[in-house]
């Protein structure tokens, strides 16, 4: 495909996007309905795709329209490509620039410049302070791939060379080195023979930072294990038994394989079916995802105050449940991949308030300034 056919399909994508559909229902199906398109044509019209979302308001003003035709304009303009060379109305190429749509356009406002929806600014400057501006326009850029070092398989120089012989260069973080960063070749990965043998793991940065200050010593329940990075993290630092419970048990469907790789052992906990007290309980709710938006850039967009006030009554709940199986003396990490307040800090201070037999031993709050991902985790023990 050629960069005018690759926007043209990107512009499509974008279109269902904007009436609705799911950003990787939009991409599944059009790369099943685009047999011709190799794999580097897939992953271009990705990134285009995902690079618009990220960055929606500011290149609708830019392009003038709230529309793929619109923010490919803007990414033109943003990028200072000639869109003349895009637009040409050849072969698979977008149709030429009415005149209009040459005319139109403009340079977007301090609030559209942050790409994020107006209801969710004051509660996003009010949660980050200083760092409200930084920390959204870090959320304009793709986020970086970092993989966690299974100790159980390979310290981080041996994973490291194993991986730069199929191609890919990693980087490890000056504070953590069980965490790589790569530096090229991301899309070897699923290929690659350290990641297939276990020797690394898929999990960014925050999380695994978030994982770093937890208690890595005997057993442990992950409450919301969704596909169980968590798990797998802290059974390699030495927790165990392990057990993972998730109310979906499907998301869990490939953690036995997994473990089995990793060299780890962990229990499945049927739905509902959690029994016993635990050392440490884990609880990563489900939440906004607004510290992802770069990874899932659709979400930010789709998301209501309904949504937020929801999700928030569901973590109430979720947390007080989690505490049922912390043990006397045992430790509860309440987690989300979140920067919000009312998913965050307020949730934690009323759990204190309705749980006076914890108290709170940490908490933290990492995001693109200082770590990768936003994410927020406080640690609490029972008295």
């Amino acid at each position: 495909m050629t960069p005018a056919a690759r926007a043209a399909a990107a512009i499509d994508i974008l279109d269902r996007i904007l009436d609705g559909q799911a950003a990787e229902a939009a991409l599944i199906r059009w790369a099943r309905a685009s047999r011709f398109a190799g794999s580097g044509d897939r992953a271009a019209v990705r990134d285009l795709v995902f690079d618009a979302l990220r960055r929606l308001r500011s290149r609708a003003a830019l392009g003038g329209a709230l529309s793929g035709r619109g923010l490919l304009l803007g990414m033109c303009r943003e990028e200072g490509i000639d869109p003349a060379t895009l637009f040409t109305g050849e072969g698979h190429a977008p149709s030429v620039l009415s005149e209009g749509e040459g005319q139109a356009g403009r340079a977007p406002t301090p609030d559209e410049a942050l790409d994020l929806p107006d209801w969710l600014l004051p509660l996003w400057r009010k949660a980050l302070g200083g760092d409200a501006e930084p920390v959204a326009l870090a959320m304009r850029d793709r986020a970086p791939v970092w993989l966690r070092v299974n100790l159980r398989r390979a310290d981080p120089a041996r994973a490291a060379a194993a991986m730069a012989e199929q191609g890919i260069a990693t980087a490890p973080h000056p504070d953590l080195p069980t965490a790589l960063r790569i530096t090229e070749g991301a899309r070897r990965l699923a290929g690659c023979h350290a990641y297939r043998e276990g020797l690394v793991e898929l999990q960014d940065l925050s999380p695994q930072m978030a994982c770093a200050l937890l208690p890595a010593q005997g057993s442990l329940l992950d409450f919301c294990a969704g596909g169980g990075g968590k798990a797998l993290a802290l059974a390699a630092q030495g927790a165990g038994p392990v057990t993972a419970h998730d109310i979906d048990a499907g998301r869990m469907a490939d953690l036995p394989a997994r473990a089995e790789r990793a060299g780890v052992r962990i229990r499945l906990a049927a739905p509902g079916k959690v029994a016993g007290r635990f050392d440490t309980v884990v609880a990563d709710v489900p939440c906004s995802g607004s510290g992802t938006w770069r990874r899932g850039p659709d979400a930010k967009w789709r998301l209501t105050r309904d949504d937020l006030e929801q999700l928030a009554a569901r973590q109430c709940r979720i947390l007080d449940q989690a505490a049922g199986f912390v043990a006397d003396g045992g430790h509860l990490a309440y987690m989300t991949c979140s920067v919000l307040d009312a998913e965050n800090d307020d949730q934690v201070q009323g759990f204190l308030a309705r749980n006076r037999r914890f108290e709170q031993v940490l908490a933290r709050r990492f995001t693109p300034l200082t770590a990768s991902d936003g994410f927020y985790l406080a640690l609490m023990r029972r008295r």
